[in-house]
């Protein structure tokens, strides 16, 4: 059954992105320009520079989708709330708690250090929770607003704005901290993340509202939760979550615990890095704009996981000191993960989107962004504390150097391994096979030369 109309804009059935979605991608802008002090790379050297331990490291990378998991019960409350509303409430609450973020590190003044450190993990707990409860209304909205034949098309164009956000972000993050930050200086960057969320908010509220929930979800019968796990496309999905959450969950947090801890970079230094990763990340608009629909996403995340292996391989031998740290390779490293995140992500998504049926979409929705959630909530606790727990030691090993790092790279590696198996196994009948991708990128490459040397028939 289909949601009954609203005074939403008619969108089924059309075949271009409508002009009454502009102000999402300014939403999404502007929300990366905040959210990414918040829960990004700063935030992660600010803990560093309170001398926080792997552990609370994993544990303030795990809280934001550890607490996902409110998105269960939240899901029952759309429909009586609507979509807007719901979102509009949670972001309002979050941009509240950046305020507060944005005073914590001038209490240095008053507070001992594991004071700040459990200050600072209350007041992101506060705006984890309101954030984990509101977003069970975002992607079925946005689900609601774009017709399925562009959707590839669309999450492309919000990739890219939120890697431009991003990029921009950290760089000016980078500039403001330098080699020697302050307390003062970390407050600057909350503070700017707390403005660009109101800024955000103000772009949230011209985004047209869709047709709220068919009313089967809002009724007071248990909902079925074992059925909506069982549905087998769906299963193999979440699945695949889950290998992947084990795979990135900590990624980003513990490359920073690197460069800081082992290769003695500078805050600014780290964040200018990090901010090519987002770069790498706007090639996903140019190279599969238009091939995520054409293609589908089973081979967009074959090839992007494969590509991943490639990438975790170099950091493993990077960090056991195979290959020496010169500031290219790091940033080839860096725009790889950019461009393969990016690419997850709008494969991912899409995919959600197309084997999601419409009936019971809002617990579908809450489902699937729980449990990997959940998976990316435990992995980089369980990562920090095998980091903690291995410490200092160092082996050898046919001339790598088994460190934490180097050790945490290569699970991290046979993880990914894990998730190029289970991606080979989703259903997407509309999709075709991973040649067929690869033959379509070659041919519009500089490259495409090289297509008289590929195989035929």
């Amino acid at each position: 059954m289909e949601p009954p109309t609203s005074s939403a804009p008619a969108v089924p059935g059309r075949t271009a992105l409508a002009p009454e979605l502009r102000p999402a991608y300014w939403f999404v802008t502007f929300n990366a320009l905040s959210y990414q002090i918040v829960l990004g790379s700063p935030m992660v050297l600010y803990a560093k520079h309170l001398e926080a331990s792997a552990t609370v490291l994993g544990i303030l990378t795990g809280m934001t989708p550890l607490l996902v998991i409110f998105q269960i019960p939240a899901a029952r409350h759309i429909g009586r709330v609507g979509y807007k509303r719901f979102v509009f409430a949670g972001w309002g609450t979050r941009v509240m708690f950046i305020f507060l973020i944005g005073l914590a590190p001038l209490t240095g003044r008053f507070l001992d250090v594991p004071s700040q450190i459990a200050l600072m993990l209350f007041l992101l707990f506060g705006f984890n929770l309101s954030r984990g409860i509101s977003s069970a209304a975002w992607l079925p909205w946005i689900t609601a607003l774009v017709p399925a034949e562009v959707r590839g098309h669309y999450l492309a164009r919000d990739s890219a704005c939120v890697n431009v956000g991003s990029c921009t972000t950290l760089l000016l993050a980078g500039l403001v901290l330098g080699s020697t930050p302050g307390a003062w200086q970390f407050s600057t960057i909350f503070l700017f993340s707390a403005a660009m969320g109101v800024v955000s908010l103000s772009f949230l509220k011209r985004i047209p509202e869709a047709a709220r929930p068919a009313p089967e979800s809002q009724s007071r019968a248990p909902v079925p939760w074992q059925a909506i796990a069982a549905h087998p496309p769906f299963r193999k999905l979440l699945w695949m979550n889950v290998a992947w959450a084990f795979a990135y969950g900590g990624l980003a947090t513990f490359t920073v615990a690197f460069l800081k801890a082992s290769a003695g970079m500078a805050e600014g230094s780290i964040l200018g890095l990090t901010a090519t990763s987002y770069l790498g990340g706007l090639g996903g608009l140019l190279l599969f704009g238009a091939r995520l629909d054409r293609h589908g996403s089973k081979p967009v995340l074959a090839m992007t996981l494969l590509a991943w292996v490639v990438v975790l391989v170099g950091w493993t031998l990077l960090a056991g000191g195979l290959i020496p740290a010169p500031l290219p390779f790091v940033v080839g490293l860096q725009l790889a993960m950019g461009l393969g995140y990016a690419l997850f992500t709008m494969a991912n998504t899409r995919l959600a989107m197309a084997v999601v049926p419409v009936m019971g979409r809002d617990h579908f929705f809450a489902l699937f962004s729980v449990v990997g959630s959940l998976a990316l909530g435990i992995a980089p606790v369980f990562w920090g504390v095998l980091i903690d727990a291995f410490g200092p030691r160092e082996l050898w090993w046919l001339g790598l150097s088994v460190n934490r790092f180097s050790l945490f790279f290569a699970l991290v590696t046979v993880a990914c391994g894990v998730t190029v198996v289970l991606a080979r196994r989703l259903d997407e009948p509309r999709a075709t096979n991973l040649e067929e991708l690869l033959r379509d990128l070659l041919a519009q490459m500089p490259l495409r030369s090289w297509m008289r040397f590929w195989p035929r028939g």
